[in-house]
């Protein structure tokens, strides 16, 4: 259900003196439409998104971020060379997160290929890949979208200064553990939905 996008619709509607009507005839869809929008039970796609910006005068990426939020399932990702603490931290993440998909990467070049095919909310990044820079692979994924937070994890700590200038939300030092994971959310540049009650 996607409740924060629809009272997100409602406020910014009501603000602007529309009924679901006015607004349904600016957008040339039916009034079941933004009905089901401002219910939480359908999400707009991107160009009706777009036509919402230009109809309510609001800005496309605070609509979108909206509904990305409204995701039940948000995409968060971990990528890290070391079979072993990957096999540790995903259980982390499945337990602070109950309502995201999480998907383990050994690979940088997966995981790139996967944000292009998927909106990625949260990615945990070691900085010391194989033949690849954490570092480097933040700067692909925020190309990729800039909206995507981003938490380093490492077990050297005078990676620190290097990762604060890269637009990264967090750093952690190694191993990921539930009360660290979750400061770490407290934190995000876009918080979202996890699906957990114990922030």
């Amino acid at each position: 259900m996607s409740f924060l996008f629809a009272e997100t619709l409602r406020k910014l509607r009501t603000a602007k003196g529309l009924s679901q009507q006015d607004l349904a005839e600016r957008m040339f869809v039916t009034r079941t439409a933004v009905v089901r929008w401002e219910t939480g039970l359908r999400l707009p796609d991107i160009p009706m998104l777009s036509r919402l910006s230009n109809v309510l005068g609001e800005d496309f990426y605070m609509l979108l971020d909206a509904a990305s939020q409204s995701d039940d399932y948000p995409n968060v990702i971990v990528v890290d060379d070391m079979k072993l603490e990957l096999s540790g931290e995903l259980p982390v993440l499945e337990e602070v997160l109950p309502n995201a998909t999480i998907t383990g990467f050994t690979q940088p070049a997966e995981a790139i290929e996967f944000a292009k095919a998927n909106r990625i909310a949260l990615a945990f990044l070691d900085i010391e890949l194989r033949n690849f820079s954490g570092l480097k692979l933040c700067r692909e994924l925020l190309a990729i979208n800039p909206r995507t937070n981003i938490v380093f994890l490492t077990a050297h700590i005078e990676y620190s200064y290097d990762a604060w200038g890269t637009g990264a939300s967090g750093f952690m030092l190694k191993p990921l553990t539930p009360e660290g994971t979750r400061e770490q959310l407290k934190n995000l540049r876009y918080p979202f939905w996890s699906g957990s009650t114990n922030l």
